[in-house]
């Protein structure tokens, strides 16, 4: 997830603006944004998001947490409370459910069955039989040779799932899912390994399970609701309610035999207790069709009495659990999002949070420090890229996942915490950092990278509420030192808030549209153009990578194709949908879901394609820049870079326009 030791963990992941919660927007109180990720949990900076697994970022905030899949939200409008208008099914009558007996289902009629309870007087609700399989948990991807083989990756998933490595077998996919070649083979055990990954993640925040230790039956049903209308309303394809339904099931299902699921809601359940509630629940569901909301509705109610009667489980914890599975089972963006991961994908969105001050991803023995950022505790300790951190309080963290270390990085503002931390091979030494509020830049590395040419450099790490602010400061600067060029950075950069990319964009484009919006509902369809006020017109290069994602790629392509620059790099992640951010009414938590596409100026899309560059350049070793600023040999894009601004700006100066043309 993100960014500096957060409270959640997440791996980076595109598209949503990073961990997921967003308050501003297009129209009304929309917020959008734009980023890779997605997630794993919301967290910032490199990734929270769905994709649990190489590259985590743990921020600590004040609240609690995050992980898989790397990033914030993409485009993400906010949606308040009242456009829900969810019908919710009538409560079933607790006194027409079973309570250990086996629970009883009419003979299946030609053209319609209907559900009952055991006890005489049961409500019924109609569900047409016709049976139908569940189609493959991923939509089905071109069968495209892969590098080993399909028989090698398939046999590396099944040791690592044979091991319970989950979070491995998700980082063994990713690539394969980003490019749309995983196998319809393969989708199954690795949508089961993203089921497993959700399930520690949410449940190792402890924030959500006192939430959810308050809440009561009618709530959890309420919320359930909620979120099945917010995907019918919303969501850029129309919901097969059966499928998510069964992939909510599975999730239980993989819940009742997981050790931390237990241990907290269903401590006396016994092989015996589990056999009756798969039992119960096979009869509930056999071979029958969940075509609409209402019959989603009912069959999770009865399941969540099922899982009481047989297993002690609180029907609110079954409910929720099957709302966050089926919200999974949307696509690789939509996510259910824990209060944790909520209110630190809004501190991703604000640009600060209350941590450490560091970006981490896992390593055998505990944690790899990845970045430190200026001016954070972190850094002030003395911590720096490359450390380890083997342990937390006197507690080693080797072997430990992500989100378990996460909880014990995270804590209150002004709380202190004390790492083990090795480095170059050293022994380990101890530093005592206390937890502040850190402000997280989004514009960084600000310098003439050639005086002699005028060739200006900065970075953007992502795109925050006041991206277009701090950039603009930044250009006025480097207008004051002579830039007559400008080479942009955007490696790495996950994306971020989708009005900050236009407004990023239209600090360099006169007029003409920037990206353009479009989903299922017409309310998703907007345009997105660039004004002529305040434009700067030097020559632009921008730096691209695998890495850079959602809006990084909105304004890469729009200088693309509008012709405003060069673009140097490899081609971009391929991120090109937008994630909406729905704050819930009940339990805090909420929703990231994906409402829209966006494509470019020329009408070209994102999704798996990207940005290709212009000039291709693949990175090596990223290695610091030596002592003249030039950049070290080994940044081949740098260097190519800085070598097509150079050219930009002797051309530019061979012509007879007014200096003024060069700056604004």
């Amino acid at each position: 997830m993100d960014v500096a030791l957060l409270e959640a963990c997440s791996t980076r992941e595109p598209g949503d603006f990073f961990p997921g919660h967003s308050p501003s927007c297009h129209g009304g109180d929309r917020a959008v944004c734009a980023d890779r990720g997605d997630a794993a949990g919301v967290t910032h900076r490199r990734s929270f998001g769905p994709w649990l697994a190489a590259t985590i970022v743990i921020m600590l905030a004040v609240s609690a947490p995050v992980s898989t899949a790397q990033i914030v939200p993409q485009i993400v409008p906010v949606y308040g409370q009242d456009d829900v208008g969810a019908a919710i099914a009538p409560e079933p009558d607790p006194s027409m459910l079973p309570a250990t007996a086996p629970f009883q289902i009419a003979t299946p009629q030609p053209a319609a069955a209907t559900l009952r309870g055991g006890l005489s007087g049961a409500p019924t609700v109609p569900l047409p039989t016709a049976p139908a399989p569940l189609g493959s948990p991923l939509p089905e991807a071109p069968q495209i040779a892969l590098p080993g083989g399909v028989d090698e990756l398939a046999g590396r998933l099944a040791i690592l799932a044979g091991e319970q490595r989950w979070g491995d077998v998700v980082a063994a996919c990713e690539p394969h899912v980003r490019q749309g070649t995983l196998p319809t083979t393969l989708a199954d055990r690795y949508d089961l390994a993203r089921i497993h990954c959700d399930l520690v993640r949410r449940h190792s925040e402890g924030g959500f399970r006192q939430r959810l230790a308050g809440l009561s039956e009618a709530e959890g049903r309420r919320l359930h609701a909620e979120v099945l209308s917010r995907i019918r309303s919303h969501h850029v394809d129309a919901p097969d309610f059966h499928r998510l339904t069964l992939r909510g099931l599975r999730a239980m299902d993989v819940a009742i035999d997981h050790s931390l699921f237990t241990s907290y809601y269903a401590p006396q359940a016994t092989p015996d207790r589990r056999t009756a509630y798969r039992e119960q629940v096979s009869r509930l569901v056999g071979g029958r069709m969940v075509n609409s909301q209402a019959d989603a509705e009912t069959v999770v109610a009865w399941v969540a009495r099922i899982g009481h009667s047989t297993l002690g489980i609180p029907p609110s914890v079954t409910l929720l659990e099957i709302t966050a599975a089926s919200m999974g089972g949307l696509d690789e963006y939509s996510a259910f999002l824990t209060n944790g991961q909520l209110d630190d994908l809004y501190a991703q969105i604000e640009g600060n949070f209350v941590g450490l001050g560091v970006e981490l991803k896992t390593a055998a023995d505990g944690l790899l420090v990845v970045h430190v950022i200026v001016g954070s505790p972190a850094e002030r300790g003395g911590l720096r890229g490359g450390d380890h951190i083997t342990a937390v309080d006197g507690r080693s963290i080797g072997g430990m996942s992500v989100d378990e270390s996460a909880q014990l990085l995270q804590g209150a503002e002004g709380s202190s915490v004390t790492l083990d931390v090795v480095r170059g091979g050293a022994a380990a030494g101890r530093v005592a950092l206390r937890r502040e509020h850190v402000e997280v830049p989004s514009i960084e590395d600000v310098r003439m990278l050639d005086t002699g040419a005028g060739v200006g450099h900065l970075k953007i790490s992502s795109f925050q509420k006041t991206t277009a602010t701090d950039l603009a400061s930044a250009l006025r600067r480097l207008d004051a030192g002579g830039m007559r060029s400008l080479v942009i950075d955007l490696r790495g950069n996950p994306g971020g808030l989708l009005s900050s990319a236009v407004d990023v964009a239209d600090l360099f484009l006169e007029r003409g549209l920037v990206v353009a919006t479009r989903g299922r509902s017409p309310e998703e369809d907007f345009n997105y153009s660039a004004s002529r006020p305040g434009t700067w017109r030097m020559p632009l290069v921008v730096i691209i990578d695998g890495d850079s994602a959602s809006s990084s790629e909105i304004f890469a392509g729009a200088i693309r194709d509008h012709g405003r620059g060069t673009i140097v790099g490899s081609r971009s992640f391929g991120k090109g949908s937008i994630q909406g951010i729905f704050p819930l009414e009940i339990g805090g938590v909420g929703l990231r879901l994906t409402t829209a596409k966006f494509f470019s100026p020329k009408g070209k899309p994102y999704s798996r394609v990207g940005v290709e560059p212009d000039l291709v350049v693949h990175t090596t070793a990223r290695l610091p820049e030596g002592a003249d600023g030039l950049p070290a040999a080994g940044d081949a894009p740098l260097e190519a870079a800085l070598a097509a601004a150079r050219r930009a700006t002797v051309r530019q100066s061979s012509r007879p326009a007014p200096r003024a043309q060069a700056g604004r």
